[in-house]
């Protein structure tokens, strides 16, 4: 019985888990890719943004417009299979880091050479990496390259 009460109070007595707010990145993806383009994307200029945001939603097909980020890239659905998409500075401005890390975590999944397109971007904006630090710029260089080294029929 005694090891029972000790085991109970070790279990009561255990920290709390942290609590992480609704839509925010977990802890654990703190430095995954998804968090890094999310906090690369609140420092970009506003012209940026949109560029950035449109690499992002051109390839997401009409009904995960309408689902992914709370549903406001929904307004985009009917742009979904075009060429070009128009994404105003107003709206470009409107999306929160939490939208856009859903959004890279949705195309990272279904369309990861995208997000490269995106990482390229990213890193020929001196002020982007210079704000998001030497570390994470490094964690997205090895991510690319890593992607350029595993090529598809390279039997890596």
């Amino acid at each position: 019985m005694k090891f029972s009460k000790l085991r109970t109070s070790r279990h009561a007595a255990a920290p709390p888990s942290v609590s992480v707010h609704a839509g925010a990145p977990a802890p654990v993806e703190a430095h995954s890719l998804p968090a890094i383009v999310a906090s690369a994307f609140t420092r970009l200029h506003l012209a940026h943004r949109v560029r950035v945001l449109r690499r992002l939603l051109l390839p997401v097909g009409p009904m995960a417009l309408t689902v992914l980020g709370g549903g406001v890239f929904a307004k985009y659905a009917a742009q979904a299979r075009w060429p070009r998409m128009s994404i105003s500075l107003e709206d470009a401005a409107r999306v929160t880091s939490n939208q856009v890390f859903e959004l890279v975590r949705y195309v990272e999944q279904s369309n990861p050479s995208v997000l490269q397109q995106v990482l390229v971007v990213l890193s020929r904006d001196a002020t982007t990496m210079a704000a998001v630090g030497a570390s994470v710029t490094a964690i997205v260089m090895k991510h690319l390259s890593d992607r350029r080294a595993v090529r598809p029929g390279s039997g890596r």
